[in-house]
């Protein structure tokens, strides 16, 4: 029996927070994949950071490796959509989680591979899936130099009463039995430069002139004629994840590269929007995790005014903030996939995981670097590193002003205006 006035040890939690025990597969999976993070994509992801754009994509990078034994663990599209909707929701949280706990530029890289095979599953196209495996690497390319977030608002619903959008960037037409694909997906593409195969988005070719609404989805191996990259973008975070533009000049493929045309295109950017709005909460849901386990070894370490400053009243409460915060997205994110995956999707809802995933990663890991001091500021800390990497992600996939914003006319009653 506990003596009156002792203090119990609070319970221990699990490697994922406050989460019931997974099921024995989800179990596995997370071991495997905490493991993959700790020992390889800390490691690279640091070392990719402090290197040149050129570098990083490099032959003697070590992004390569990173990849190579990543595509070996076997956790790729196929076999996620391979579970029940219940549990592919619970694995794919996982999963991104852990990628994003290991270093946010890998995890997006190799999450922005996954697109063109999962919108050829999500399609029902499984001879593109087949022609393009998903060993391969992929990217999807929608921003364009003049069209940031316009691009994932093709039914206009936060567009301007007095704008004027412009012509599209990168257009698409139909001449007999082949699409022809012509100009620029902006310097944003993920794995731009080092991509095998494209999931493009773009608009189509109309009578009437460029038509971004009603536009194509194409598969493009990205070594067709025609097509050419950039240079890696340099950039604040994030860095190991390549970025770069990429062009179209006069690219021509036979029509059974088509996705999605002008009767459906609205609806593929719908999907694949809210499955990316869904996967970032989850990726930088593991940012924000990192940012709080961090802090909180380094308050046990760390003493000041002779005690650990976990001691003191101000760092103890910011950590708990950070922890309320962490566990507060994860159960959003992990809600939001089991309904996206188990129902018909809600974009809206995919756009709350995103911006609840992205914005906790940023507070907690601005709060964290406050109690690491002055040495949150130095490159001797990962800290500052995690910092840089979550503000990027309050901008990618749409920038979180504009989600929330079509996010909000999505709560509106159509049949009460």
């Amino acid at each position: 029996m506990n003596k009156p006035n002792s203090i119990k040890k609070s319970p221990r939690l699990g490697p994922l927070g406050a989460e019931p025990p997974l099921f024995d597969t989800a179990a596995m999976f997370q071991e495997s994949l905490h493991r993959y993070a700790e020992e390889i994509m800390r490691p690279v992801g640091t070392a990719l950071d402090r290197m040149a754009p050129d570098a990083v994509v490099a032959a003697d990078s070590p992004y390569w490796e990173a990849r190579r034994k990543f595509v070996e663990l076997g956790f790729g599209v196929e076999l996620l959509l391979s579970f029940e909707p219940a549990e592919r929701a619970k694995m794919m949280s996982i999963f991104f989680e852990e990628l994003g706990w290991g270093d946010a530029g890998l995890s997006i890289s190799f999450g922005a591979s996954m697109l063109p095979a999962y919108m050829c599953a999500a399609l029902g196209r499984q001879d593109l899936l087949a022609r393009y495996p998903e060993s391969l690497i992929g990217c999807w390319g929608i921003t364009e130099p003049d069209h940031g977030s316009d691009s994932l608002d093709p039914n206009r619903m936060i567009f301007h009463a007095e704008g004027k959008y412009g012509r599209p960037n990168c257009i698409a037409a139909i001449e007999g039995d082949e699409i022809v694909i012509n100009g620029q997906k902006s310097a944003w593409v993920s794995n731009g430069t080092i991509a095998d195969v494209c999931v493009l988005y773009c608009a189509a070719a109309t009578a009437s002139g460029p038509d971004h609404r009603n536009g194509f989805v194409v598969i493009v191996p990205m070594d067709a004629r025609g097509v050419s990259r950039g240079k890696p973008l340099d950039k604040l975070g994030q860095r190991a994840l390549n970025q770069g533009e990429v062009f179209f000049d006069d690219v021509r493929l036979s029509l059974d590269h088509v996705l999605a045309g002008p009767d459906t295109f609205q609806e593929a950017v719908y999907i694949i929007h809210t499955a990316a709005n869904g996967l970032m909460g989850a990726v930088f849901t593991g940012v924000g995790r990192a940012a709080f386990e961090m802090a909180l070894e380094y308050a046990h370490e760390r003493k000041q005014g002779g005690v650990p400053i976990i001691r003191h009243q101000s760092v103890a409460q910011r950590l708990f903030h950070m922890f309320r915060k962490v566990e507060a997205s994860r159960a959003l994110v992990n809600r939001v996939l089991h309904y996206n995956f188990g129902t018909e999707p809600a974009l809206h809802a995919g756009m709350a995981a995103k911006i609840t995933g992205t914005q906790t990663s940023f507070e907690v890991a601005s709060d964290a670097l406050q109690i690491f001091g002055g040495n949150g500021l130095t490159r001797e800390y990962p800290i500052e590193k995690l910092l840089r990497d979550a503000r990027a992600s309050l901008i990618e996939d749409g920038c979180n002003e504009i989600l929330s914003i079509k996010g909000g006319y999505y709560l509106a009653d159509p049949d009460r205006l």
